[in-house]
């Protein structure tokens, strides 16, 4: 109830909805020759990595594995940190983008500080499952919960109509037709157990490999689901997965894509993974920090 709380405090914010607004408006007028404004990925890079390793230890394995040229990196997703984790490591040419929730990378004044300079961001407004639970709750008689629900529907998108979803479409084409890469989270959803991945992955992932012809980079992130001070959270990447470009691709050649992506990410993913035991500094405020 708390996130959902929060997340509503975030949707009617009016630095959140600016920010959002200004930064479709920039990606929506992009054109190959003319970018939105943002700083270079070194100094992005520099930014977030001194933020992420004065709480945690870092380990990146196998980044020989990520091409020198533009690529869709999928990665299964355990907590809101992960995308300025990945912006802290990787390459910083091509100049990759994240697609993400708009309000999780908003809500802070911190995260909009970082990223209204740093670029490279395509908030997409959406509602969350915990958002949709409450309302599902509220009609079906739960009293207490309607006047949240009732304001949750007023001020919270949903992110399933048509001229959202083009309009992201639009932008992430765009940004891959001029040799820059796209960060996506395929499960759709924060999972919610280190080492599983939410199954089936939505399949825009694979569209867009298949329209713009680039690879498509399975990559796995272990130990962020719970954070404290000092943990070690290591980003693994595999290697890329090639695909014959199409601009109209089918239903049964998506699919099959989706599961060699589904199983790429999988066999990245620890088997056996044990959570540390012993004292967690600073737990609570490092978790809350991050969402």
């Amino acid at each position: 109830m708390q996130r959902v709380q929060e997340g509503l405090a975030a949707a009617v914010n009016p630095a959140v909805g600016e920010i959002i607004t200004k930064t479709l408006q920039q990606l929506t007028a992009m054109t190959v020759e003319h970018s939105e404004p943002r700083v270079s990925g070194r100094v992005r890079r520099c930014v977030l990595r001194s933020l992420i390793h004065t709480f945690f230890r870092v380990r990146v394995e196998n980044l020989a594995r990520l091409p020198q040229k533009p690529a869709i990196l999928a990665v299964n997703h355990l907590h809101h940190i992960d995308p300025f984790l990945l912006l802290g490591e990787i390459p910083t040419q091509p100049y990759y983008y994240i697609l993400g929730d708009a309000r999780t990378l908003y809500n802070k004044w911190w995260k909009r500080f970082i990223l209204s300079f740093a670029g490279g961001v395509i908030p997409l407004a959406r509602m969350w499952k915990e958002e949709f639970a409450v309302i599902a709750e509220a009609k079906a008689g739960r009293q207490d919960l309607v006047e949240l629900a009732t304001a949750l529907e007023l001020n919270v998108p949903k992110g399933g109509d048509i001229h959202t979803l083009r309009q992201c479409d639009r932008i992430v084409l765009k940004i891959l037709a001029r040799d820059d890469g796209i960060i996506l989270f395929p499960e759709g959803r924060l999972g919610e157990t280190e080492g599983k991945l939410h199954v089936p992955l939505k399949r825009g992932t694979v569209i867009y490999a298949l329209k713009s012809g680039v690879p498509i980079v399975p990559v796995a992130l272990i130990g962020t689901h719970d954070l404290f001070l000092g943990k070690k959270l290591t980003i693994r990447f595999g290697q890329p997965l090639y695909f014959s470009q199409s601009t109209s691709p089918k239903r049964q050649e998506v699919d099959a894509v989706v599961v060699a992506l589904q199983n790429a990410m999988l066999a990245l993913l620890p088997k056996d993974y044990q959570e540390p035991t012993g004292i967690k500094l600073f737990r609570n405020f490092l978790n809350h920090l991050f969402w």
